[in-house]
C-alpha cells in the first residue's frame, strides 16, 4: 500500500473522513482536522508505517498532498 493510501485509510477509519474528499490538494483544515486530530493523525501515522515524525510541523493549512510527502521522506530516510 503507497503512503497515500495509507493515510488514507488511516482518515476513513478513525476521523470518518470521506474517502472522495481525500485529494492531495485539500487542506487538512477542510477534512476537519483540528490541531487535536492532527496530533491523533501524527501518532496512528508513526505507529501504523514505523516513522518518526516528530520533527514535522503540521497545521491544518497543510494539505493531504503536503502531509503525504513529508510521511514519505521521512519515511525513505
Amino acid at each position: 500500500m503507497s503512503t497515500a493510501e495509507e493515510i488514507s485509510t488511516l482518515l476513513v477509519a478513525n476521523f470518518g473522513t470521506d474517502p472522495l474528499a481525500i485529494r492531495p490538494e485539500v487542506s487538512l483544515r477542510h477534512l476537519r482536522l483540528d490541531s487535536l486530530a492532527l496530533e491523533e493523525l501524527r501518532l496512528l501515522i508513526e505507529d501504523r508505517m514505523g516513522v518518526d515524525l516528530d520533527d514535522v510541523q503540521l497545521t491544518s493549512r497543510d494539505t493531504v498532498g503536503q502531509l503525504v510527502d513529508a510521511v514519505h521522506r521521512k519515511a525513505a530516510a
